[in-house]
This record gives C-alpha cells, structure tokens and sequence, in this order.
C-alpha cells in the first residue's frame, strides 16, 4: 500500500450460504396416495467413501443405491477434480439392490412381539470387492455382506439325443453345432429335455446314453446379499444405536440401560461396558438415548441420555465405564422449568464431526454443538421449530413430543442438519460469524417455503414473535407463517461425506439434494 511491497488481505469471514437444489427422489408418491406402513423409511446412511447409500424401513428391507456419476469416467470424482475433467454438477445415485434383513419375531418367554422395522443402519469396511453392513431391529443385530457374483448357467448336454443312432452309440458330443435351448436355472423350455419331472417314464430298452448339463460360468452378474452373523440376546431393552469402532474389528450396541462391545467376529459373545441399571428401578432417573464411537480414536466413545447430557468415556480406564471421563451439560436457566422441561431436553441423536472435535446433538426443540475440550455449555444452540413452544401441550397430547429426530454434520464441519414437522429441514452454518439457517421442503421445489429466516431465533425473538402473531392466535403456523402438519415428520436425513448434498427421508420417498 502507499508505495509498499506489502498486501493487506481482509480477513476470510463466514462462507456464504448455500442455495439447493433438488437432485433426485426415490419411491415418489403420487397426490392422493396411501403410504404402507411397512414402506415409511426409518434409517438412512452414507458409507465413507458417499459412493453407497443405505436406507431401512420399517418392514425389515434395507435397500442400497450406488452413485452412477463417478463410474463413467472410471476414476474417484476427486481426482478428476484434480484432471480439470468434466464431471456432473452433483451425485447422482441409482438403486442398486434390495433384501430383506429382518422378519417379525415373537418372544415366547416375555409374550413380546418384536417388530422387523431397521432402526439403524452402519457401514463397515468394504473388502474384495464386497460391501459389509449392520443392521438392527429392536432386539437383533445382523451383519451383511454384499457381493457381486457370476451367474452360472447350463450351457449345453454333453450328448444330444436327436442324433442317436440305432446301436446306442453317439454321433455328436458336447460341442454340437445344434445346443439345445437353455434356461439360467438349468431347466430346457423343450418338455422333450426335461427328464426329471414327475411324468417322465423310461423308453422301452432304457435311454441311449447318460446325459449330463454342462455349467458353465457366465458374465452376467448377480448381487447376493448374505448375512454373515447374528448378534441376539444381549439386550432387554430396545437397542437404539449401533456404531463402529475405527479399529475396523469391533462395534457397540446400545439399549435404554446398557451399552455392549462386540467383536465383528464373535457372534456368540459381547462385553457389557456401561449399564445404568439403579438396583431399585424405582431409582432410575434416566435412559440412554444415543451412542457413538469417536470416529478416530478406538477408545472413546460418547452416548447421551434422556436428561440432555452427554458422557465421554474412555475405554481404557476400566472394563466397566460407568463412571465417565467428561460430561457436557446446559445449566438450566433458573425459572424457565416447565411440566415439558425433561421431555424436551432428552437427546434423540448424537453425532461426532468428522475430524472427532465437535459433538452434535439433536433434543426436541434445538441443535446443541459441543468442542470436547470444552464441557462449560455448547458453543452453539440452533433453535429448530421454536414457533412449537407455546404449541407444547397439544404435542404432548398427540404424542408428538415424543418423536425422536436425527441429525447430522457437513464433511467439513461448517453446517449442521435436522428435520422438523409438515416435512421440512433446517440447515444451519456453524462456521463463526456464519448466519446461515435454510429452511427446505422434501418437495420437488425445497425452497419453496423459504424466507428470511434469523440464523439463531432465540437472539431476536421480537421478529418470531411478529411473524407467528400474524396467523390467527388458534392457528398452527411455523415461524414463515405456513400451516405445520405433525402428522407429516421428517426424522431422518444424512449428510454426504465429502460434498454438499443431503438425503432425507419423507415417509416412503428418499429425497436427494445438491447444493
């Protein structure tokens, strides 16, 4: 400057706010149409690379979709980032196959009936070409592997009867020129060829010649799911959360009470590291609603409970880890609790950022961001559907209160995400000085309900207060003064690991976004 050699750069602030776009939706209702039950998604997942999804409902089926955008050229979107090569403006995913993980069971010795609906779905380390799952139900937890596999095929018989002659010998062998027809079964659409079904009887002076198929190894391919092992009877309680261990070899499972470490290789066998169980039931106080391994570190693990803490445990301290190694709690505000102030603060969702700094957590009316260096309070709180509030009794009465949604983390730590009511989505931006907060629809159109909305609500509740009194006072209206539906919730959504794009799940559709 004046002549100098030296530059001064204003400071980098905030990024700047995404605008998405609708990408993709799967299983699309028409106007008018019943969901089935057992179709409604209840858990979605991204593996580590974002090249699979996963999704789970509420009839046992864990479908997968694989990106499609990366394979025509061959080679991972990053490194033809790095070529300059054009490439598609955002993941495109396509279905790739489907199974059936779990079945409804009953419990004989409780008379306990045990729904087959997934409740969480984890990714683990892929092998040889072969993609490995977890999925679980209330009580069982299943590990898949899907593979790849060439299909096998009748090709020919090694003699052809047409071509007999008269003293039993054959005139041709297994490579005539003429193949009998063949099905991918190994069945012949000639009834001539099919001797082993049941109206079959032998020619007078029995057959020519033995006739066996040839098998032969297409290249057409099929993919087989397998299940690979069983995990059961280790939980009394409804298992809420599974979550990997970064190890590679081990995973834990968690209930109300107790939370259990596996070997993947181990079905039979699993260790019990923290149980919450008062002797006295009359004495518990609180349930644990979440848990997860820390992304990198194989000994620590977080899991939250009903009264809105989290606990930070580290394995290596004592086989059994019922006391913890920090605990992150909000101070309640004196004079602000209600008959609806437990209630609310019950965590339903807890998730590590990725490089392991931050924890995110979901309660009822907020988003909290927690540093684990730091358990004074949250470094920030994103309120979600504060226009709810006065609108607590009446969510009590229907049950809504008790709806348990997820939330999740951007690759780069600078956005967080949750779902609300009438099948809408926050996305707020938690990079500091961001003021981010983006309210979109699982619609074809997700901006369609947006306005300017205050990134923090609770900083300037006087323009909350203006828009929801511009309704009738009787009304439900959220805070962009459109009717809510609590009947239409979406609790379920996932971040991509690498790229700005969100899926979500609105009753049976899975909707896709790019920004």
């Amino acid at each position: 400057m004046n002549g100098g050699d030296e530059v001064m750069t204003a400071p980098a602030g905030p990024p700047q706010p995404l605008e998405w776009k609708f990408s993709q939706v799967f299983g699309e209702r028409t106007a008018g149409e019943e969901v089935q039950e057992v179709d409604i998604i209840s858990a979605i997942e991204f593996d580590k690379t974002g090249d699979h999804l996963a999704t789970g409902d509420r009839g046992g089926r864990v479908v997968l979709f694989e990106r499609t955008d990366t394979k025509d050229h061959g080679a991972p979107r990053r490194d033809l980032e790095r070529m300059d090569y054009p490439i598609s403006r955002h993941p495109e995913f396509r279905y790739k196959t489907e199974f059936q993980s779990h079945e409804p069971e009953f419990d004989y010795l409780k008379s306990l009936e045990i729904e087959e609906k997934i409740n969480k779905i984890r990714w683990c380390q892929t092998a040889n070409g072969a993609l490995f799952l977890l999925s679980t139900n209330d009580k069982t937890i299943k590990f898949w592997k899907v593979q790849e596999k060439k299909v096998n095929k009748i090709s020919d018989m090694n003699l052809d009867p047409p071509k007999a002659v008269g003293n039993g010998s054959m005139a041709s062998s297994s490579n005539s020129n003429s193949p009998i027809p063949c099905l991918a079964n190994g069945g012949s659409p000639d009834r001539s060829y099919n001797y082993l079904e049941n109206d079959f009887s032998f020619p007078p002076g029995g057959l020519p010649s033995l006739r066996l198929p040839v098998v032969v190894t297409s290249q057409e391919t099929n993919l087989v799911a397998r299940c690979r092992r069983v995990y059961t009877h280790a939980h009394d309680y409804h298992i809420n959360s599974i979550s990997n261990n970064s190890d590679g070899e081990t995973f834990i499972s968690a209930d109300d009470l107790r939370i259990n470490l596996w070997n993947l290789e181990i079905s039979n066998q699993s260790f019990n590291i923290v149980d919450v169980k008062p002797a006295n039931m009359e004495d518990l106080t609180e349930v644990i609603t979440s848990a997860e391994f820390h992304p990198t570190h194989c000994n620590m693990l977080a899991y939250s409970s009903s009264k809105g803490s989290i606990r930070l445990i580290d394995l290596r301290q004592s086989a059994l880890c019922d006391s913890h190694a920090k605990l992150f709690e909000e101070p309640e505000a004196p004079g602000s609790r209600s008959f609806f102030t437990e209630i609310i603060a019950s965590i339903s969702d807890i998730k590590f950022a990725r490089d392991g700094r931050y924890i995110l957590s979901r309660d009822y009316m907020t988003l909290k961001l927690w540093d684990i260096n730091m358990n004074s309070g949250p470094v920030a709180t994103f309120q979600v559907h504060e226009y709810l509030r006065p609108k607590l009794c009446d969510l009590y009465e229907n049950d809504s209160i008790f709806d348990k949604f997820e939330c999740c983390l951007s690759g780069d730590g600078l956005r967080v995400a949750t779902g609300s009511y009438s099948n809408l989505f926050r996305v707020f931006g938690c990079a500091p000085g961001s003021t981010e907060a983006t309210t979109l629809e699982a619609s074809k159109n997700p901006m369609r309900r947006q306005v300017q909305t205050p990134s923090r609500p609770s900083r300037s509740l006087s323009s909350i207060t203006r828009v929801v009194r511009r309704g009738a006072e009787t009304s439900g209206v959220d805070a962009n003064g459109n009717p809510f539906d609590f009947t239409t919730k979406l609790l379920h959504l996932a971040w991509h690991p690498t790229e700005n794009s969100i899926a979500c799940a609105a009753a049976n559709s899975l909707y896709m976004y790019y920004a």
